[in-house]
């Protein structure tokens, strides 16, 4: 009676599952939404993307059956059962920069990491041992802590490669206002009332991306409404949500939900601050792509500051280019607070220390060591960081997005950053490699 009372429903749930992913169709590099509370990152990279998944879908090996008693200073490789993802133990003289590095600098972020970690197993003995630390330890203190306390595991994707994309974003500041007005014009939306979340994963595992996103009309659920159709409602008037704020420049507030949080300047010179609420369920598309793909700008012209360029010249064509990608966030107003934005984590972000990482491979909140260079350079950027923050668009085991801090000069840094990367993965002694990710 159970089973056939579930065929109708499991017909129904398929069905709606099949309208809204035809409106959702995208690359792989795309396919999975960030579904955290907190997303300072929704798609973080708007420089251009290649419709090529990066590689980290061959099926591994499985790991020996020896994997988690392997003597120490052995070699050894263990897959996460959650993923494709490779770990590969390693020691500390492998990690490129490490001893000249300043891990002391990580150390405020660490902190905070490990205020979530401390529930977990295998984290609360490092995580008292380092509350009996100084509160602003020496470099030195910090790295001996590191090295007696954790095991650096390489992460490898798929296909066996070690070296992955690092991105950049950061937190962005854009003028506005509580009111719209003739300067602000652009409204920063809470998520509307009739937007469904509908999550799949718990009854229908088969069924990916497990969470759609849509909307109500008459006996149907469809796709929700996308950037272009919500600029029409604009227009006239109609928009299906509450405006928290409006924006002065529509770039600015493009730009803005690219990264996913930011401040607002109001009139007055006070601030607020805003964060990821949610979005409406179509896929991101890269408007740098959008222009090259149209002749508009080569691939070196399409940073932040030449798509901004090529909008001042164009103003004609700005909807155009805006609405080419259909995905629209929407933010909540967030507490007055010192510090950076909140993470997936829940946790600040610390400017240089602070990274998104796809957490099906890599373990949200764990300590990370970054190798890659700095933007538009081969200027080695080699540090400790923590895997703080999560991104829609950061997918894959050797795939990280570098958070710059607040401001333009952070955003200048982030709109350049495109860089390979190798990432190693801190673990405490004694959790094995292939049951760290969060499941």
């Amino acid at each position: 009676m159970y089973l056939s009372s579930r065929r109708p429903l499991a017909a129904l749930v398929c069905m709606a599952a099949t309208v809204l992913l035809s409106a959702c169709t995208q690359p792989a590099l795309k396919t999975k939404d960030h579904e955290a509370d907190f997303h300072p990152a929704e798609c973080p990279d708007c420089l251009p993307q290649s419709d090529t998944p990066l590689p980290d879908a061959a099926q591994p090996a499985p790991p020996p059956s020896d994997a988690d008693t392997a003597p120490s200073g052995t070699v050894r490789t263990e897959i996460s059962t959650k993923s494709s993802a490779g770990w590969r133990e390693t020691n500390w003289a492998a990690l490129p920069g490490w001893n000249s590095d300043e891990p002391g600098a990580v150390w405020p972020a660490f902190q905070e990491s490990c205020r979530v970690l401390a529930r977990k197993s295998g984290w609360q003995e490092v995580c008292a041992a380092a509350s009996a630390l100084p509160a602003k330890p020496t470099d030195g203190e910090a790295r001996r802590f590191f090295e007696q306390r954790f095991t650096p595991w390489q992460s490898i994707a798929g296909d066996g490669a070690e070296q992955g994309l690092v991105t950049g974003y950061y937190e962005p500041l854009i003028r506005g206002s509580r009111q719209r007005s003739a300067s602000a014009l652009w409204p920063i939306l809470a998520p509307p009332d009739d937007l469904l979340a509908i999550d799949l994963g718990g009854a229908y595992p088969e069924i990916k991306p497990a969470k759609l996103r849509g909307r109500v009309m008459g006996n149907k659920i469809v796709p929700y409404w996308t950037r272009a159709e919500l600029e029409q409602r604009r227009d006239s008037g109609n928009l299906p949500a509450r405006a928290l704020l409006w924006a002065n420049d529509p770039v600015d507030l493009f730009f803005l939900q690219v990264q996913g949080s930011g401040q607002v300047e109001l009139p007055d010179g006070s601030r607020v601050r805003i964060g990821f609420a949610d979005h409406n369920g179509h896929p991101y598309r890269s408007i740098g792509t959008w222009l090259i793909r149209q002749g508009e700008l080569s691939a070196h012209q399409a940073s932040m500051e030449g798509i901004r360029q090529w909008a001042r010249r164009n103003p004609q064509r700005l909807g155009e280019l805006l609405n080419s990608n259909p995905r629209y966030v929407f933010f909540r107003e967030l507490p007055k607070a010192d510090g950076g934005p909140i993470g997936a984590q829940g946790t600040p972000l610390y400017a240089g220390r602070s990274i998104a990482i796809d957490p099906a491979h890599i373990p949200l909140g764990a300590p990370v060591f970054l190798a890659t260079t700095w933007p538009l350079s081969e200027e080695p950027l080699n540090r400790l960081v923590m895997a703080q923050d999560t991104g829609s668009a950061i997918k894959g085991a050797v795939r990280a997005d570098f958070f710059w801090g607040f401001g333009p000069e952070a955003g200048a840094q982030a709109g350049k950053m495109k860089q390979p990367g190798k990432i190693w993965v801190l673990l405490p002694k004694g959790i094995a490699a292939g049951r760290a990710v969060d499941r």
